[in-house]
Formats: structure tokens, sequence, C-alpha cells
């Protein structure tokens, strides 16, 4: 397939790297980056994307998996990126990538601790925003509209919540992504079938406006890579390429809990912050039967480390906000893991200090004195449109971006009778991955969190995964649960070994 991505791929597109004069070299292959990487090669531009590490190893693997209309910035007054993001979610849902992002039901629960008026306000910002998606071209049968439920069918829905004291819930529909990681895979994957050279592993060392100085970080070679543009799409490591950009980075802690741990829960929660202005946790069950819970929003002091930890203080503080609405509060040994990504927040200007959660979720295209067109901000939701400017900032006389109806790897017509599961990872290549089993059925083993041996064996294959970590936390979510990465990690090196 054009889009496969593999070792053998990467070593032949590296040695024609250091010989080849680019139109784009962009840096960072989180989710701007690889859709920075598609959107010029769709353009008809000769690319390289270059990462130290692999394809979303950073901030863009560490998401709520939220594809939203942006209504917590319409309550905040930034109608433009409401607009933006209900626009973005349209395009995603319906045409890029409907085989990832699908509509998703959340419950607010009418507790105590939410009084008729705060209601009432909640209920107007889901109508606000059911009428952003409506002018923004997305259907509602693809997106239903807002209601508000009994009591007794919100426990239908959530079981686990407290009965006593609830006078029922507020639902509301918002998109949502199977897995943040793996739409990154699928932009990268269709940016190579349009051309861009995807090199993983590839650590750029020094930027300029005509290239970069890079470290093939597999084999410790240095050379140059030279290109008429450069889009630095670091994320929140941006300013360590170029220092002129100033970020405000923040830290979201998301939980892992176990399997059954809020037993059947068939709907997402939004559970109120106790003191937070609109804020919300976001409780997110997962098809493996995982539950996610998140979100903090706490600014990062210090260096910015390569893979965030979650402190103990956020594991309790979520522990406690979602307490407060179940009928039994959950302890510490519920918690299989936990996550923590950093947010590329941009200054605001009065500088350093405030909350980072009042910092605008806004992008911004900058452009440094040596000609580098940097990238920061902005959301997973919102990549595409991030990728667009950047784009046409670093080449302003290229032809039109063509991403808004471009379909990634994996959308379009799925035969019928193909296993759910295969489908809600792979969409139209599900019957490929299958092929694998059939020929050879010992692949259909399973590994764990329903990921069996044909997945590992397809993402070596064509999805770029090098070694054992790309494929436990990255092409599968394995990882995030400390004891099933350590029970899976001899099928990821005998996938590695028979691809």
């Amino acid at each position: 397939m054009r889009s496969s991505l593999n070792a053998a791929r990467r070593a032949r597109e590296l040695d024609e790297a250091r010989t080849a004069v680019v139109d784009v070299l962009v840096v960072g292959l989180g989710v701007t980056g690889a859709g920075a990487a598609l959107d010029a090669a769709s353009r008809g531009l000769s690319v390289a994307a270059v990462d130290a590490h692999d394809l979303a190893f950073g901030t863009s693997r560490w998401s709520s998996k939220l594809v939203h209309g942006g209504l917590r910035y319409l309550a905040s007054g930034q109608v433009g990126v409401a607009w933006e993001s209900a626009v973005e979610r349209g395009a995603l849902l319906r045409r890029t990538a409907p085989h990832l992002v699908a509509a998703h039901p959340y419950l607010l629960p009418l507790t105590s601790d939410v009084g008729p008026g705060e209601a009432a306000t909640v209920m107007t910002g889901y109508r606000l925003g059911d009428a952003l998606r409506a002018a923004a071209g997305t259907p509602r049968s693809l997106l239903p509209g807002p209601s508000r439920l009994t009591a007794a069918r919100a426990l239908a829905l959530a079981p686990p919540l407290r009965p006593h004291g609830l006078r029922g819930a507020l639902l509301s529909w918002d998109g949502r992504v199977t897995d943040d990681a793996r739409l990154v895979v699928a932009i990268a994957r269709t940016a190579a079938a349009h051309g861009a050279r995807v090199l993983t592993r590839c650590r750029a060392l020094a930027l300029a406006g005509d290239g970069a100085q890079v470290r093939d970080e597999l084999t410790g070679a240095e050379f140059d890579i030279r290109a008429r543009a450069v889009v630095n799409a670091t994320g929140v490591w941006a300013g360590g390429l170029v220092p002129s950009v100033t970020l405000r980075p923040s830290r979201g802690t998301h939980l892992v809990l176990r399997p059954g741990a809020l037993g059947a829960l068939r709907a997402g929660l939004h559970v109120p912050i106790p003191g937070g202005r609109a804020r919300f946790a976001l409780v997110l069950p997962q098809a493996d039967g995982r539950v996610y819970v998140g979100l903090t929003d706490e600014p990062l002091d210090g260096p910015v480390p390569d893979v965030p930890e979650a402190p103990e203080s956020d594991v309790a503080f979520l522990l406690e906000v979602l307490g407060g609405v179940l009928d039994r509060p959950l302890g510490r040994d519920q918690v299989a893991g936990a996550f923590a990504g950093l947010r590329p927040l941009v200054e605001g200007p009065g500088g350093a200090g405030g909350a980072t959660a009042d910092l605008s979720r806004r992008h911004a295209v900058l452009r440094s004195p040596d000609g580098v067109v940097t990238v920061v901000g902005g959301k997973l939701t919102t990549y595409r449109r991030m990728a667009e400017d950047a784009v046409g900032a670093a080449c302003p006389h290229a032809p039109a971006s063509r991403t808004a109806r471009l379909p990634l790897a994996g959308a379009g017509p799925v035969p019928p009778g193909l296993p759910r599961r295969l489908v809600q990872r792979y969409g139209a290549e599900a019957g490929a991955v299958l092929d694998l089993t059939r020929r050879d059925p010992a692949l259909a083993e399973p590994v764990a969190a329903g990921i069996t041996l044909a997945d590992l064996v397809w993402a070596v294959r064509h999805e770029g995964a090098l070694d054992a970590g790309d494929l436990l936390d990255r092409r599968t979510r394995i990882g995030l649960v400390p004891e099933d990465r350590a029970a899976a990690l001899p099928a990821a090196e005998a996938a590695l070994r028979s691809a």
C-alpha cells in the first residue's frame, strides 16, 4: 500500500532526505505536525517530516479523546474558537475520519451541587452548541441534540450514580475519537500516500529557515535536511528549537480505571468541579472496558519532560471529584494507571501567572526572524485548520489546501460482516487485518485489552512501529496499565521479529 509505513521505507526515505531539497520540512509528528505534512503533500509539495521519537509520542496521545464543538469556548466568549471547533468536528465526523470519530453521549447529573439555575444555564449552553452544530452543517443524524432525562433514565445509562437526591440529568452529545494516537497514525499514513517522507527517530538538533541539522536516533548519524520552508510543530517543546516562542504549558492528568470499576456505564459523565467556573471532570468509558477520568489543568513549571508523570495529588483530586456523584466512591486500588499530557498554550498578554485553565485555546502561527514558521496552541479537534494555516504561512504561493475533504487512511466503505472491533480501529482496512488471521490463525491469539497478535503485526508492517514501545504505548494503548504492558511485551517482541 502507498500509505504503508515500516522500517524498510524509513531507511530508504531517510537516505533520500540526505540529498534532496524538499519544499517543506515539518518538525514534529504529533497531530498538528502530521496534519501539516499531509496538508503540504496533498498540495503537491515535496515534504520531509521528522520526529525525535515516534508518531503521537507527545501531547497528541494524552488527550481526553474528545472531538468537541467548542461549548466551553462559547461559554467564555471565544466565539471564533467555538465556531472553528464545530466546523472541524463536522469534517471529521462526515468526511475525513468517520471510522475513527463518532458521536458519544454525556450526562451531567443533577445533584444538590447543581442548582436549578445552573442547570438552566448549562442547558442553554447545550442548545447554543447545537445551533453551532447546525450552522456548521453537521446533521443531527450524526450528532443528536441535548435533552433532559429523568432520574430513572439517568440511572439506566449510568448505574454507578448516587440515586439519593438525583433529580435527573442533562444529556448532551459530542464527538469522540476512538484513539487519538491512531488518528495521528492515520494522518501520517495519508501524508505518506501523497508522497511525504515520514521519518520517526530523527531528531532535529537545530532549525533555520532553509532546513535543519538532524540526528538519526537509531544510528547516531548527523546530517542536514535542506528545505525551502520549515514548519516547527513540536508543540510544548517548540521553544527549545525556536527560542523566541514563549509558551505557558499546562498539565492534564487522566486516570485509567480497571474494567468493571464503574459497572455497566453506557454514557460518559460531566462531573462539576467544586469551585470551578463551568469546569467539569470527564468520565469516558472505553471499548476495552477501561474508563478514563480526567482532566486536571495545572501549570507546568521548569523543564518540559519527554513523558510527563501524573502526580498522586492529581489522582487524589480526580477520585474526590468523581466520588461526589457516585453511590460508592472508588478507592485508589481501582486506578489501574494514569497518564498526563502537556498542553502547548500560548502565553497570555499578562505573562506568567494566573490559571492555565483561563488561557485561550486559539492556535497561533509565528514566524521567526530567519523564517521558521512555528504553530502552537490549539487542540486535537482543530489540528487540520492549524496545519492548513501553518503551511499557508510557510508556503504562501502554494495551491489551496485540500484536506477539509480528504479522507484519511481507513476512511471509506466498509464491507458488511466484519468484526466491530476491527472496524472501529481500521475502518475500510479491517478486512485486510482480518486476512492476516485467516492466513495465519495463530495471529488471532489475544494479547491484552482486546488486542491480538494480528494488530501488532499490522502495526509493524503498515503503521511504522519500530519497537515494542511503539506497539504497546501508541499503536495500541495496552501500556496504559503497567501490568498489562509487562504481560504483552513478549508478544510485541515476537511481532517485531515475525513482521
